[in-house]
């Protein structure tokens, strides 16, 4: 198993990188660290003549890396009620690789996958995290990539993730299922 974790945390050694990393400690997997790359937003050119274009940045050295592993983590803190900016921003250029004639197999590949969520917030995350896990379920079900699982955990300032027992146990867990 070839693992890749697409981390979308803005802060170092945040609480969901410390969760993350009781689920791969021990384990070979690739990190990602989106904030380390410059990813520009969609410009949504489906319904024009030339199509999209070339954003010159780093998000296909990205996708070049990704598409070699069989199972990705996608790692990213609750911010306001959903997934990071850099996240959002990473998985909506998927909709330009569905389209670049550089990728022609993208979908095909990516619904080769497995996937798994670990996300951490405050606020009640483990209700009001739901929606964001629902969402990357319609995604993953667009693409076709298999959601294998998703933890959510409690923390907001500095390190408080370790107090949180429940997290800790899935991520146990999840790292044996690895």
């Amino acid at each position: 198993m070839s693992i890749a974790v697409i981390d979308g945390g803005t802060r170092p050694n945040g609480n969901t990188e410390i969760l993350t990393n009781h689920v791969i400690q021990g384990i070979n997997a690739e990190r990602i660290y989106l904030r380390n790359y410059q990813i520009q937003p969609i410009i949504d050119m489906r319904h024009s003549p030339e199509g999209f274009q070339d954003r010159n940045d780093d998000y296909n050295s990205i996708i070049d890396r990704i598409l070699s592993h069989d199972t990705l983590i996608f790692s990213t803190p609750i911010y306001w009620y959903s997934m990071s900016g850099i996240m959002k921003n990473f998985i909506d250029r998927w909709s330009q690789t569905l389209r670049d004639p550089n990728y022609p197999d993208f979908k095909k590949k990516m619904a080769a996958k497995k996937a798994y969520v670990i996300a951490v917030g405050g606020d009640n995350p483990s209700i009001k995290g739901l929606p964001m896990i629902q969402q990357f379920q319609y995604i993953f079900d667009f693409i076709g990539i298999e959601f294998a699982g998703y933890i959510i955990g409690n923390g907001n300032k500095p390190e408080e993730i370790n107090q949180d027992i429940e997290a800790l146990f899935k991520a146990e867990q999840l790292q044996k299922k690895l």
